[in-house]
């Protein structure tokens, strides 16, 4: 995909639907560059996933604030570590304020439809706010909604039926500070981060009873694995080239070899330093797959709380998922009967554009549900239109920054090695049989899950802007840190406008 003029870099419309991490980072990009910008957001203000209206009480990032900030704006220093969902909210509203953006972005006002005009160049979009409903033409469009885009809930026989005896069904997204309370039998479904945390929330309330059920066991890790935090550990590009990537590093059989013997007793050392370190056996949680096979965006960081709870009792895990539903009651797939007053669900979100028309739909995403997007950004067969912030990474922030400024060059034309459709179609070819072959845990958000491969993808991306710097110059820190913000603040820099 490229636009009918290659060089065609002239001042543009471009609409940004989404107000949270990805159109913020969308917005400034555009900016820069000397676009203009419709910004489109059903919420009432910035923040996305951090909006009020949309995080549960006592989230926190899994991520330390290092590695979840924009490149020219560090968080406060203030903040802890691992800032909370108010401060996080805070920070994004203060970086859109201070780039003031707000005056760009169209709140509590939600995109209805999109079309193509007559003339086949960008985009018409139908939008609503207050019931009322107007159109709007775009050069072009990026959806920066990110992957959270609806809630996911089960479907279970007897919903109706707990419903009406008084029971209570709430998502994740759903809770507030008043939902749970002393006494109540609390059933939270989803054993990721999520639903450890709800979980712990539950008994810290003085839940009667806390039932954590879920599917499977999945590696989870600690803030501190070993007493070292994590980002000095698992976000180095050393560690990351130990994954099988979606571009192998082509060393001689014998160097392969020894490299793949030496990353799996790597990944054994981990598993054994998490097993011991949480206590894993005792409550029957450790994982039957391997971390290097599993670790991708849905990998959870452990709730501070979680296995003192289980040592006390006040929460139970339950390996099971639900079956259905009666009155006062929950029925675990194993038979397990659990009286239930409150039912939440943490079982994530899906990633849904429903604004988009069926025929882009049916180009852009694939019948198991792989999206199809060279560098997680552009459909080839789709012109005028981008994504930022289905790139998942574990440093969210970066990934949508970095993403956003190689679109908007991306949609102008101006990339130094601007793909043709043909080695875009090659790319997302080989990128797909990687994923459902050879790596299937970047399968989840639609096969839009970059993690662990942050150091990949952003080298790529800047080879393409066409970057004279792509990682620090001293050898120790390009393989042994973790994706600095302020460093990526430089190489972004060092792309020639």
């Amino acid at each position: 995909m490229t636009p009918s003029d290659p060089t065609d870099t002239r001042e543009k419309t471009i609409a940004i639907i989404g107000a949270g991490v990805s159109g913020i980072a969308s917005a400034r990009a555009c900016l820069r560059r000397g676009h203009r910008i419709i910004g489109i957001e059903h919420a009432d203000d910035f923040g996305g996933v951090w909006h009020p209206s949309r995080r549960y009480p006592g989230i926190q990032t899994q991520s330390p604030k290092g590695l979840y900030c924009y490149t020219d704006a560090p968080m406060p220093e203030d903040y802890p570590e691992w800032p909370s969902g108010p401060q996080v909210h805070a920070y994004l509203s203060s970086y859109a304020d201070r780039h003031e953006l707000r005056k760009h972005f169209r709140f509590s006002t939600r995109v209805v439809a999109m079309r193509r005009p007559s003339t086949g160049r960008g985009w018409i979009l139908t939008v609503e706010s207050s019931g009322e409903r107007s159109e709007h033409h775009a050069d072009a469009v990026i959806v920066g909604t990110g992957q959270f885009s609806k809630p996911h809930r089960l479907e279970l026989p007897g919903h109706d039926a707990f419903l009406e005896a008084g029971g209570v069904v709430r998502h994740s997204s759903e809770l507030d500070t008043d939902t749970l309370q002393p006494g109540q039998q609390v059933v939270v479904v989803g054993g990721s981060k999520s639903g450890s945390d709800i979980a712990v929330l539950a008994a810290q309330a003085g839940a009667a009873s806390t039932t954590l059920a879920y599917r499977r066991n999945v590696w989870r890790v600690p803030y501190r694995p070993g007493g070292v935090n994590f980002k000095h550990l698992l976000y180095m590009r050393a560690q990351e080239i130990q994954f099988p990537s979606w571009a192998p590093l082509g060393l001689p059989a014998p160097l392969s070899w020894l490299f793949r013997a030496i990353a799996w007793l790597n990944f054994r050392g981990l598993e054994a330093l998490l097993t011991l370190q949480l206590g894993l056996r005792k409550w029957d949680m450790v994982p039957e797959s391997r971390i290097e096979d599993e670790a991708s965006c849905a990998l959870p960081i452990v709730t501070p709380g979680l296995f003192e709870a289980l040592k006390t009792g006040s929460i139970v895990p339950m390996r099971s998922p639900p079956a259905r539903l009666e009155a006062g009651t929950v029925i675990l797939a194993n038979g397990t009967s659990l009286p239930c007053s409150h039912l939440v669900f943490a079982t994530g979100w899906r990633l849904e554009h429903p604004f988009l028309p069926q025929d882009v739909l049916q180009k852009l995403v694939e019948p198991d549900g792989l999206y199809r997007l060279h560098r997680f950004a552009v459909c080839p067969e789709v012109p005028d239109l981008g994504f930022v912030g289905t790139n998942s990474t574990f440093c969210t922030v970066l990934s949508s920054e970095m993403v956003a400024a190689w679109l908007v060059r991306f949609l102008e034309g101006s990339l130094p090695q601007q793909p043709s459709v043909a080695a875009m179609q090659k790319d997302i070819v080989h990128m797909q049989s990687w994923k459902r072959n050879q790596r299937p845990a970047a399968a989840v958000y639609g096969g839009q899950c970059v993690a662990p491969f942050h150091f990949r993808h952003f080298d790529e991306l800047l080879t393409d802007m066409g970057a004279t710097q792509t990682r620090p110059s001293n050898p120790i820190r390009a393989w042994f840190t973790y994706p600095r913000a302020e460093d990526y603040g430089r190489f972004l820099s060092s792309v020639a406008d």
